[in-house]
């Protein structure tokens, strides 16, 4: 199991059955007498010098208050749900080796219990990996497979049911993201996105390289042609009776990137299996509304190659047809995800959903600009305000970034109808690429002076691995950055709420 099953108790805390105990304290630094109900423990925490510092996290001992093994963590100082979540993951990661956990949490925080429930599935997560240690190493870092988690009476059933959803789609991205390349071509990819979504209202279409040819999406196809293993680009259409609103999703589905034959150094080239988190992530929604039963329709495109050096891959300078008939000169093909979304965004527009999103592990330069922890958002219409509130209403971070409309000219070709990169030159790099992308972004009407479909474009390369220490609920390596905040977009409908 990908993350421990969440159950809830309204029984007094510290109730039988746990083999373990965390609770979640707020700062302890004031004047004041001290979380309820927790009197018994406070001197051990005294005795530690524990103070309830924001994700600061203990052993205690503490006999007097409970029998059991007991573990504290920090709230901080304005205990929020955010903080709560943050708490209760870092927790859950960081004791190992109990089957069953109880947690509490010693603060007022509205629907703070969902916020720890989050926490507890998120941060009990952990790849099954390919490690050979022994068994005796594996059972004292195993995290728990159950955790309760003490909540009121008449906590909200639906709510927990949003909760497992979103874990488990986080856990889908995690899984996928972590395999290696190796067993993770385009077709396996796609048989994946097949086998996960069985049982489920999805409808699933494949197209082959055969049917790519014949439809013309000449961007997949010319990303993919230098690999042994032809790409796919997969449609999932979950549209439930009655539905209002349709949100169609993008994601880049990079299996291998090399750079192609403008082939990354090798330092740059290591994990680059991660380079198809967004198709993974548009998977991993889908199959969430789904199973939510939301009553929004969301069509989800898989844009999946690899993008592999040889004497049949794309060249510099070569020049591609997307499938409306633009025509892109290549001038770099490490600059390939683009291409691939092109594509994916013209068959998406075609549909004329109400809302398109695309998720991309896309630029360098995004992480130049926001670090590895903000996702860039990018865009037009009222899209971009509903998923920033989104982020904000899951603790997901993310930041707006400008299209500016003088980057646009340097989009334009010599020889064709654009080009794909703008080499030898750095500046703004993130931002050419989401000029890029939205010329392929459907009208809403006949015309070029009809709006655009209101889109999105998130530049997870940052944000979707966590390559330095583990924090929250989230380990080192991929994140799942996004994920729960468009799981909330889609049930908004696309829409500001």
């Amino acid at each position: 199991m990908p993350h421990p099953e969440i159950e809830l108790s309204a029984a007094t805390f510290p109730a039988e059955g746990a083999d373990a105990l965390v609770i979640a304290i707020p700062d302890l630094t004031g004047d004041g007498p001290g979380p309820a109900g927790l009197a018994d423990l406070l001197p051990a925490l005294d005795a530690i010098g524990f103070t309830g510092a924001r994700n600061a996290f203990a052993r205690v001992y503490a006999p007097g208050f409970s029998d059991a093994p007991l573990a504290v963590v920090g709230l901080g100082r304005r205990p929020d749900a955010d903080a709560v979540r943050d708490a209760v993951g870092t927790a859950i990661r960081s004791l190992t080796g109990f089957d069953t956990i109880a947690v509490s949490v010693a603060a007022e925080v509205e629907d703070g219990w969902r916020a720890a429930a989050e926490g507890a599935a998120l941060g009990g997560y952990a790849f099954a990996g390919y490690k050979s240690d022994s068994q005796d190493k594996k059972d004292k870092r195993r995290r728990a497979s159950r955790v309760v988690v003490h909540a009121p009476e008449g906590a909200d059933d639906a709510a927990l049911a949003a909760v497992r959803a979103g874990a488990e789609a986080v856990a889908l991205v995690k899984d996928l993201v972590s395999t290696p390349a190796e067993w993770q071509s385009p077709a396996q990819l796609a048989d994946t996105a097949v086998e996960t979504t069985q049982g489920l209202p999805i409808d699933v279409t494949v197209w082959d390289e055969s049917a790519l040819a014949e439809a013309g999406f000449g961007g997949i196809l010319g990303v993919g042609k230098g690999s042994d293993r032809p790409p796919r680009l997969v449609r999932l259409d979950y549209a439930p009776a009655g539905a209002e609103r349709h949100i169609a999703l993008v994601g880049k589905g990079i299996t291998f990137d090399t750079g192609g034959l403008s082939l990354k150094p090798a330092a740059s080239m290591v994990g680059m299996q991660e380079d198809m988190t967004g198709a993974a992530e548009v998977l991993a929604v889908v199959r969430a509304a789904a199973q939510l039963e939301l009553p929004v329709r969301v069509t989800a495109w898989m844009c999946i190659a690899d993008n592999m050096p040889s004497g049949r891959a794309t060249r510099p300078g070569d020049v591609l047809v997307m499938a409306d008939g633009t025509t892109v000169e290549v001038t770099n093909t490490d600059a390939e995800g683009r291409l691939v979304l092109a594509d994916g965004l013209i068959a998406a527009s075609r549909e004329n959903p109400d809302v398109i999103v695309d998720v991309a592990t896309l630029t360098g330069a995004m992480i130049v600009a926001l670090g590895t922890r903000h996702t860039g958002v990018m865009g037009h219409g009222d899209a971009v305000d509903a998923f920033l509130r989104s982020a904000d209403r899951t603790g997901e971070l993310a930041w707006a970034l400008p299209l500016p409309e003088h980057i646009a000219e340097e989009l334009e070709s010599r020889v064709a109808d654009m080009r794909n990169a703008n080499v030898g030159n750095r500046a703004g790099g993130a931002l050419f690429a989401g000029l890029f992308l939205q010329r392929f972004v459907g009208r809403t009407g006949e015309g070029d002076d009809a709006p655009r479909i209101p889109w999105v474009h998130l530049d997870i390369a940052g944000s979707s691995m966590s390559t330095g220490s583990a924090f929250g609920f989230t380990d080192k390596g991929p994140t799942g950055a996004t994920v729960r905040a468009l799981i909330d977009f889609v049930a908004a409908g696309g829409e500001v709420r």
